[in-house]
């Protein structure tokens, strides 16, 4: 403790202090302004300009722009301070170890934690659960709307472990990227035309929702770190394609968990 405090007073002198702390604030408003300044844009000049008629409870939605706002200098201040240094620390430790198996069991196991933690998918799943149980697909009552949404849950999340077991396999022994993806896709219009059309639209949704908050930051860490340890591997090359199996595996996944639920 007391020398990360020395280090925080040589790093920023006391007579420095406010003006270093008042630049780093000023650059993140800046960034999260220039990042939603478009969306605003649009919203604006089709509420205005297009329907020609005033914002509703315009009060809400300034509080809700501003928590937005917040939420978005916060998000990205801590992906740069923890999870990108963390998942590329823990990716380099492991590869430096040298311990293939634990390694596929941390890969497998960071895939399916981050996604089983994913907003977006806890989301889609309860909606999904209520949809079908008013269609009839599965029984009434909050039980089963629940059984089935964690269903979905775990399948999804299993699918993205394996798909960060195989990003990092392709990882290790140079496999190419473009035949892996090219033979994943032809297996979900194989599998796309085998599964009922009530979980189509859900599978494809599902490979978008993977990718998102929690997810991508983690494994687009663990893959740059990963190709940046490894000899002969480069970041730029290899160090990126993992969120695209976390995309493809899950929509194969929850078709065949269609195909296994709604035809049993």
């Amino acid at each position: 403790m007391h020398s990360a405090w020395q280090k925080i007073v040589h790093t920023w002198p006391l007579n420095r202090f406010p003006v270093r702390l008042f630049s780093i604030i000023w650059v993140r408003l800046k960034g999260a302004g220039r990042d939603i300044a478009p969306i605003l844009v649009v919203i604006a000049f089709f509420q205005l300009v297009v329907l020609r008629q005033p914002f509703p409870h315009l009060g809400e939605i300034l509080w809700g722009i501003l928590l937005v706002y917040l939420g978005l200098i916060f998000f990205l201040e801590g992906l740069e301070m923890g999870l990108f240094p963390i998942g590329e620390r823990l990716a380099t430790g492991f590869a430096r170890k040298g311990s293939f198996t634990w390694l596929m069991v941390f890969s497998f196991a960071l895939g399916f934690s981050t996604t089983i933690a994913e907003p977006a998918l806890i989301a889609i799943s309860a909606e999904a659960a209520e949809v079908a149980t008013e269609a009839g697909f599965i029984e009434q009552g909050d039980e089963s709307q629940s059984r089935y949404a964690l269903g979905m849950r775990l399948t999804v999340a299993f699918s993205v472990g394996l798909a960060v077991v195989l990003g990092v396999l392709r990882i290790l022994f140079d496999w190419p990227l473009h035949w892996l993806m090219a033979g994943g896709y032809i297996a979900v219009i194989i599998i796309t035309f085998l599964a009922p059309p009530e979980i189509i639209g859900i599978a494809y949704d599902s490979g978008g929702v993977t990718t998102s908050t929690i997810t991508v930051p983690m494994l687009a860490a663990l893959g740059i770190g990963l190709a940046s340890t490894i000899r002969h591997r480069n970041p730029l090359l290899h160090g990126f394609g993992l969120i695209a199996f976390a995309s493809l595996l899950p929509i194969i996944f929850v078709l065949l968990y269609g195909i296994v639920l709604f035809r049993s």
